[in-house]
């Protein structure tokens, strides 16, 4: 069976599970209000987050570097985000872990090590100037 498919049945039936366990523990009430407050800090932290990976990544450019992690950590946080405004408790949890600095870093690292081999480098530039020669012409060598 493919995975995609498999988390997309196997994720509503998790989330269904833990609204009932911690809504039997803290009322229904008291849940719907967790969800609510966690879609709203998320949302905040997100763009806070986002904000802080596009100053990086301006600085990257100015160094002259490829700002692959920054990249791929500011989608990192537009997914986190995504999944902090959908309703769930597993959702919300993978959320978080992806836009903490901290666990986005250990998540990421990888992948932008991956890019940082590709980084611009001037001295490798040769700069120079060309002239047309015709067949005919006694300068052809």
């Amino acid at each position: 069976m493919n995975p995609v498919l498999l988390l997309i049945i196997l994720i509503p039936f998790l989330e269904i599970y833990l609204f009932i366990k911690i809504g039997s523990q803290i009322g229904a009430f008291n849940t719907i209000l967790l969800i609510f407050i966690t879609a709203i800090i998320g949302v905040y932290y997100a763009k806070y987050e986002g904000l802080n990976t596009i100053r990086s990544g301006f600085v990257q450019i100015v160094k002259k570097e490829i700002p692959a992690y920054e990249i791929i950590s500011g989608a990192a946080i537009a997914f986190a985000a995504i999944l902090l405004i959908i309703p769930g408790f597993a959702t919300d949890f993978l959320g978080l872990l992806l836009i903490l600095p901290i666990t986005r870093k250990v998540i990421l690292g990888n992948l932008s090590k991956k890019f940082k081999r590709h980084e611009i480098n001037k001295k490798k530039i040769i700069d120079g100037e060309f002239e047309d020669i015709e067949d005919n012409d006694d300068r052809k060598i």
